[in-house]
């Protein structure tokens, strides 16, 4: 469930589930029951010969969409889907220019590199049409928390930078591997209506933040109260197998009719069966409300340890998305880059597994399997506690 264990049976407190992936637990049984029992009836299926599993799994996945969002095309990973959302976006709009934010991260594949925006992650090839614009980031932003000037910023850029028209615009509602950076309020809302009057269509990434782990909604993009035209998703869904996801509106994937859409693993069996029963487990298990009060737990007391250590600069996030982030000068905000390297080893060896991020890996990224308890996070502060005293 929450704990992984070494060769030698030492148990470790998973605070990163695999890259924010095991979403309902390590080897959930209900999970593992509903692979298993599919494996032993059919292992591989195509789409070129329907089975009930994809079906089934899309309407599930579907009922949980708000607006028209119906059409539902699965692939292995979130770089994949979004690479087919950004494809439909083309398509459909007949732009190419793609608008990203910086200190994004929407995969790693040729064409999504361009999208992503760390250069940790980046390799010197072309990246085609694709626009970086401010990230309206409320703890670095030059803005704070204003959310109409970083969307006016938008505007500027595609005034100025752009045909005056675009493909698209994506975002992740809270930046995972930037940081679990969470946009300035209202953000979204603005920034969705300037795209759509210059042609272009909004993708929301929910890679990460989908499937209730922000606690107070069951996908991100509800935190800033908009609808958009393509939602991506991966990791989360389904529990570690290679699964992702696109859902879009039945107008928009009319595009993907004009050829053959194909995926040759989009849709497995088993992957389908996996993916319907973590749907089912966090309902039953009513995850959603559970990372919104072990969440706020946790945060509060991340924010107590942050009055104790100066090396604490900024605690963020929502649900179980959370951000710690490491400073040597709160005032300069300057990263502490060596000692949370020091920092991330000694939680390890104090049996507490984290993650890391933003561009100069300074923030501890804690986004533990949706089990996760109160208990567990007051072992991980005491144990970040006790290693903050010692460094």
């Amino acid at each position: 469930m929450q704990y992984l264990y070494d060769e030698n049976g030492r148990r470790y407190l998973d605070a990163f589930a695999g890259i924010v992936t095991v979403s309902c637990g390590h080897c959930h049984p209900e999970v593992l029951n509903a692979i298993v029992e599919q494996n032993k009836l059919l292992q591989h299926a195509t789409t070129i010969y329907l089975h009930h599993a994809i079906a089934d799994f899309a309407e599930a996945l579907a009922s949980k969409m708000p607006g028209n969002l119906k059409v539902v095309y699965f692939v292995n990973s979130g770089s994949e889907a979004n690479e087919l959302a950004m494809l439909m976006a083309r398509l459909y709009t007949g732009s190419l220019g793609m608008i990203s934010l910086r200190n994004a991260y929407h995969g790693g594949s040729s064409s999504t590199i361009g999208l992503t925006a760390l250069n940790t992650w980046k390799y010197p090839i072309p990246e085609g049409e694709i626009h970086h614009v401010m990230n309206p980031d409320p703890f670095h932003g030059v803005f704070g928390a204003d959310a109409t000037r970083y969307a006016k910023e938008v505007q500027d850029h595609i005034e100025y930078g752009t045909s005056g028209k675009v493909a698209g615009f994506i975002a992740e509602t809270i930046q995972g591997v930037g940081g679990a950076v969470e946009l300035a309020p209202g953000y979204l809302k603005q920034v969705y209506d300037i795209v759509r009057k210059a042609g272009g269509v909004c993708i929301a990434d929910e890679v990460q933040t989908g499937f209730g782990r922000t606690g107070s909604h069951y996908w991100g993009f509800e935190t800033q109260g908009v609808i958009p035209d393509i939602v991506t998703m991966a990791k989360g869904i389904g529990n570690g197998l290679p699964l992702g996801a696109v859902v879009t509106t039945p107008e928009i994937a009319s595009v993907m009719a004009q050829k053959i859409q194909f995926n040759t693993y989009g849709g497995n069996p088993v992957c389908s069966a996996g993916g319907l029963a973590v749907l089912r487990v966090i309902d039953k298990e009513k995850r959603q409300a559970h990372c919104a009060n072990v969440g706020s737990h946790l945060i509060g007391r991340l924010r107590s340890l942050q009055d104790k250590h100066d090396i604490i600069g900024d605690v963020r996030g929502r649900g179980l998305m959370v951000g710690v982030e490491l400073v040597t000068d709160r005032k300069e905000k300057t990263p502490a880059k060596a000692e949370t390297a020091i920092l991330f080893e000694k939680m390890r060896e104090l049996g507490v597994l984290l993650g890391k991020g933003g561009l100069h890996g300074n923030v501890f990224r804690i986004k533990p399997p949706m089990c996760f308890t109160k208990d567990d996070a007051d072992f991980l502060v005491d144990a970040l506690d006790y290693a903050m005293s010692k460094l």
